[in-house]
């Protein structure tokens, strides 16, 4: 984060608090709670078979079943938690279904003090006695307790990334001979990737190989884009703006040089895509935090939000979502307490970790963290009774518009050929079916111009033809 410890970091940002208000998502979605209890969160982390898994910045690591934070960690580790320092990330592995891999990126106690990334087995809720496999130790720390980054994620192409800060020392940002100030790039197992973009340099030597980018401050959150393996990072400022950039094998994102947009421009370093300012104010912040696109399985949020990134701040205390496309930044949550993290659901819901107010006082492990859940209110029907009569030689197709005030219209698609766009009509007559069982398919259309596919109907065989 940004000062010498998060405890007083989030003491001082009692003051930027937009009232310490309960937290209030946008019209038409319901925020509840999942599980609380939490002390001093960290990150959070959804397991493929829907339990949520929370670092705790004291070294343990939660379990929340079915809404319940179970009283037992799946482990407890020893950790310097001093400052920014602690546990501080977590990950699933690609195979966990298979291997019940879980890997955690802590402080170690002992001297020399350095940030580690260990692999767990899990066995059920619990990790497996004895079970902890180191992958990775990065270069040891000064004095500053601040900066450490920890984030991890495992990307599109089975590498798990890991960020790391610069440990309060702007100078470890722009050299390739330590790992501080990073975004690094290994092997499940620890090991290095030959395609690394500074794997066949020859200045660049040994663990540095693992170097992916540098140029950050504290990159404290990141993530991917399903489907376009797309990164994006959030690196948090020191006085004046806090970023998003777009993560680039081998890009160099300028700090300590530049803050927010290079001034003059240089082309030796990468600018951000977005950033905001430091202050009171439901745009600005202190520290940017939390990272998710909205690109779920299951898409339960309105259309506009497909591809929007979704961040916060945790002095401030809201979430917005940034779209890619157009840049532009739109208000989604707000009222909420030191938020931490941010992920999407399969399901299409938001979730959102929080350290709550305990963690406002300095030295105090109040258990008043806790995992929200923000989903989309019931919406109007957009159309019922979609149906596929034959006439003839013709197939007639029938629908009833809902009571969604969005929608202005209707697309009316033969398998992939769209037969006609019409108003807030209730019938279309294709002409030329063709043979077979043509499979037609109702689309919505939003008055913002997008679409979604809202039923679907094939008609009956035609009289006399042969079944199968």
């Amino acid at each position: 984060m940004r000062g010498a410890s998060l405890a007083a970091l989030v003491v001082g940002a009692g003051a930027l608090l937009l009232g310490g208000a309960a937290q209030a998502a946008a019209p038409g979605f319901t925020d509840t709670l999942v599980a609380g209890g939490l002390t001093n969160p960290t990150a959070m982390a959804l397991a493929p078979d829907g339990r949520i898994f929370v670092s705790e910045q004291g070294g343990t690591l939660r379990v929340i079943q079915n809404g319940t934070l179970l009283p037992t960690p799946f482990v407890s580790l020893s950790v310097d938690s001093n400052g920014e320092r602690g546990l501080l990330g977590i990950a699933f592995d690609p195979a966990f279904a298979s291997n019940h891999f879980v890997y955690a990126y802590y402080t170690v106690p002992t001297s020399p003090v350095h940030n580690r990334v260990s692999r767990f087995t899990a066995s059920g809720n619990v990790a497996v006695p004895g079970s902890e496999f180191p992958i990775l130790n990065l270069d040891d720390l000064s004095g500053a307790t601040n900066h450490n980054g920890g984030a991890i994620h495992f990307g599109p192409d089975g590498k798990l990334y890991v960020s790391v800060g610069e440990n309060a020392t702007g100078s470890n940002s722009q050299t390739l001979s330590n790992r501080l100030g990073k975004i690094l790039r290994i092997n499940a197992d620890g090991t290095i990737p030959d395609d690394n973009p500074f794997s066949k340099d020859p200045n660049v030597t040994g663990p540095n190989k693992a170097i992916w980018a540098l140029g950050f401050r504290n990159p404290f959150t990141f993530t991917f884009q399903p489907g376009t393996g797309r990164m994006f990072i959030n690196d948090v400022g020191e006085t004046t703006w806090e970023e998003i950039n777009d993560g680039i094998a081998g890009a160099n994102y300028g700090w300590p040089v530049c803050e927010g947009l290079c001034q003059p421009s240089n082309p030796a370093f990468r600018d951000p895509i977005f950033r905001y300012g430091h202050g009171a104010g439901p745009t600005l912040g202190c520290a940017i935090v939390g990272s998710a696109f909205y690109n779920p399985p299951v898409v339960q949020f309105p259309a506009d939000f497909v591809g929007d990134y979704f961040f916060g701040d945790l002095c401030n205390g809201w979430i917005r979502r940034y779209d890619p496309a157009s840049s532009q930044v739109s208000d989604f949550a707000n009222g909420i307490t030191f938020l931490v993290d941010i992920t999407v659901a399969p399901d299409g819901s938001l979730y959102y970790l929080s350290r709550g107010s305990g963690a406002a006082a300095a030295g105090v492990d109040a258990a008043t963290g806790s995992v929200r859940r923000v989903s989309a209110n019931p919406t109007a029907v957009a159309a019922t009774a979609f149906r596929a009569v034959r006439r003839g030689s013709t197939v007639a197709l029938s629908w009833r518009p809902g009571g969604d005030a969005r929608v202005v219209g209707f697309d009316v698609y033969r398998n992939a050929t769209r037969l006609s766009r019409a108003p807030l009509s209730r019938s279309f007559l294709d002409r030329r079916p063709g043979t077979g069982r043509p499979l037609y398919r109702l689309e919505a259309v939003y008055r913002d111009g997008s679409t979604r596919a809202v039923a679907w109907a094939t008609p009956p065989p035609r009289s006399g033809a042969r079944r199968s």
